[in-house]
């Protein structure tokens, strides 16, 4: 292997690595303070997110899309139950489970989130400088191709564990 292209990759790694976190939490400060929205964990919001795109959806079927611990959702799903935007219901196929749903509250709150989101970085991007846009714009699809680059390595790794 090219060492070059190597030490290359690694760099990128890490600063990728180094600025989507700030990154992430920026953006949700902005669509939070933007909007008046709760402050709920990143967690709750992509659980919400999984349920409103897929639900109603068993506690398990839920842990396996968002690949985290059945135990962890199970955690997730109280404090979202407690605060009125998921709800629980028999499973009609299985009348000793339970399958999950997001509220109305939980959708309308989801719906600002993205408006609001989407509101700030649009705002964001335009004070860019033009090259900058194109640039940003041009990286998007690698961006989005790392994701199941990324899920791939996971499932690779865990099968070799």
């Amino acid at each position: 292997m090219d060492t070059t292209v190597g030490t290359d990759a690694q760099h990128v790694a890490l600063e990728l690595g180094r600025l989507l976190g700030p990154l992430r939490r920026a953006v949700l400060r902005a669509t939070r303070t933007a909007e008046g929205l709760p402050e709920l964990p990143e967690a709750q919001i992509e659980l919400l997110r999984v349920l409103a795109a897929d639900g109603p959806l068993a506690p398990r079927e839920v842990a396996a899309r968002l690949r985290i611990a059945p135990s962890t959702v199970s955690n997730l799903v109280k404090a979202l139950v407690a605060a009125g935007l998921v709800e629980r219901a028999a499973d009609p196929d299985d009348a000793r489970a339970v399958v999950l749903t997001s509220s109305a509250r939980a959708l309308d709150l989801l719906a600002r989130y993205d408006r609001a989101s989407a509101s700030a970085l649009a705002r964001a991007v335009a004070d860019l400088p033009p090259a900058d846009r194109a640039t940003l714009s041009a990286a998007l699809p690698v961006l989005d191709g790392l994701v199941p680059a990324l899920e791939a390595g996971a499932v690779t790794s865990g099968r070799t564990a």
